[in-house]
This record gives structure tokens, C-alpha cells and sequence, in this order.
């Protein structure tokens, strides 16, 4: 491949308005390294180990899933989900922490009208976290899911409900099985909007006395996400015995608390 072409080629899907923070970000980062002299085939073996998490399944804007495609060699990849440029500019994200991103993916990826699900990290201070450092809890990052949607098709309200579905609100100290502060409960808004239905869906919530705690879940801007390594996205797809073991806990420590809360109730009601 010719440098001077993949660089005009990177210089054009940059200043492209449809393409998205995420892709942005990572072509950018490929023309200031081709710039310095680095090395072509490395820079975009760096890229596309970038951008393969979209890539992958089809799911970059257009004109950065043609580039992937050509500098990458593969074959066009066939998904109802593929972002087409008439509706791009139109989409969403939501970002939501909730425990291990593992167990966030595949209740929004199989849901109609969402484009693509990231797992990441954000709300922290260190950048380009790696997935060891979040572990141990020093970068103030928790681990959470970047949803790009189609407004259009899903609602973000209807996000959130699914969110407060997946998650225990009350647990200031991580969720279920998975414990420390990079596994808290967070919302990120990424707009007026989004910041006022989450927190009138939390208001909800905390009304409807459905739990015997406080709401501690956070309701916060989002900030930079960064998108984890490779091996963690679509976790679900690549280790299914495994997420279908962890759900099930999920699962049964959500049921036992509904029972707990139930039980309290019947003694109230019987004094």
C-alpha cells in the first residue's frame, strides 16, 4: 500500500463528519504516527487491532468500515446492524457501568435497533487504561459498555429500564460476585436529554420502594471511554458457558434479594 494514499485516505475519514468519536480518535492516531515516520505496517496493524471490535461485525460508519476492508483484506461483512450513512449522523450512545462488562454486552446486543455494543472503561483518570490496571482499582475507571443506537428504533428510556434490570442499585461497593470500586453502578449521559431521563428513571425507582435500601447507583457525564482489548469484546459469543454461569448468579443473588425485600414487607404488613 502507498503511504502518501492511506495517509489522504486517513485525512479524509477524519474530517468526514459521519465518522464517530471512537473511529475518530484511532485514525488519528495512525495519521500522527505515519507522520512521525513510523512504520506503515505497523501503524495499521495497530488499527485495525483498533477498530476490529466494530470492524468485525460490520458495524463502523461506511466509508470506515471501506478503509478497514481494504487495509485488512476481507471480505464485505453481512449484518442487519450495519450503520448506513442516511441514518448515522442520527444515532446515539449510552453508556452504562454495571458490574463486569461481560455480563452487559449480550442483554443489549440482541435487542433491536442497537448498533453496536463496546465493552470499555471510563469515568477515570488514567488514559489508555489496560484491562490489569482497572483490574487492581488505582485508575478510578470502572468497567462499563459504550451502546450505540438508533433513537429511532429503541428509546433511551427503554436502555435505562433494562440497565436498572441487569444491575443491583443499591450496592455502593460493586455488583454481585464482582466487587471494588471499577465495578459500581453508573449511568453517563451523554446529553441534556439522556441526563434527564436517567435521573427521573432513578426518582422512579427510588418511589417505588422495590428495594429495601437507598439508590445508590450514579447518574454522571460521561467522559472518555476507552474501548477495552480485543479478548473482551463480545465476550458473550466467545465464551458462552462461561457468561450463562456468570448471568445465573446474577441472577439468583437478584432473586434472593427480591425475597429478602418481599419477606420484610409481609412482617410489616403483619404488626
Amino acid at each position: 500500500m502507498d503511504q502518501q494514499v492511506i495517509l489522504a485516505q486517513l485525512y479524509n475519514l477524519i474530517l468526514n463528519p459521519a465518522t464517530r468519536d471512537f473511529e475518530r480518535a484511532n485514525l488519528l492516531v495512525a495519521k500522527q504516527a505515519l507522520e512521525a515516520s513510523q512504520r506503515l505496517g505497523g501503524v495499521l496493524d495497530k488499527l485495525i487491532g483498533d477498530l476490529r471490535p466494530l470492524g468485525a461485525r460490520g458495524n463502523l460508519t461506511p466509508d470506515v468500515m471501506d478503509f478497514y476492508l481494504m487495509i485488512t483484506g476481507a471480505a464485505p461483512v453481512v449484518t442487519a446492524n450495519k450503520v448506513t450513512a442516511e441514518h448515522a449522523e442520527h444515532l446515539q450512545t449510552a453508556i452504562f457501568a454495571g458490574g463486569c462488562f461481560w455480563c452487559l454486552v449480550e442483554p443489549f446486543d440482541t435487542q433491536p435497533g442497537i448498533i453496536s455494543v463496546t465493552s470499555g472503561y471510563t469515568g477515570g483518570t488514567t488514559a489508555n487504561p489496560t484491562y490489569d490496571q482497572v483490574l487492581v482499582g488505582n485508575t478510578g475507571h470502572v468497567e462499563a459498555v459504550a451502546i450505540v443506537y438508533d433513537p429511532a428504533v429503541k428509546s433511551y428510556q427503554d436502555l435505562v429500564a433494562t440497565f436498572w434490570q441487569l444491575t443491583d442499585p443499591t450496592d455502593a461497593d460493586g455488583q454481585f460476585l464482582d466487587r471494588g470500586p471499577q465495578y459500581q453502578s453508573v449511568i453517563f449521559y451523554t446529553n441534556d436529554a439522556q441526563h434527564a431521563i436517567a435521573e427521573d428513571s432513578k426518582q422512579a425507582l427510588i418511589e417505588s420502594n422495590q428495594y429495601d435500601k437507598p439508590i445508590v447507583t450514579k447518574v454522571l457525564a460521561a467522559t472518555t471511554f476507552y474501548p477495552a482489548e480485543n479478548f473482551h469484546q463480545d465476550f458473550y459469543k466467545k465464551f458462552p458457558k462461561r457468561v450463562k454461569a456468570m448471568d445465573r448468579a446474577r441472577h439468583q443473588l437478584q432473586q434472593m434479594q427480591r425475597i429478602r425485600v418481599a419477606g420484610k414487607r409481609l412482617l410489616k404488613l403483619r404488626k
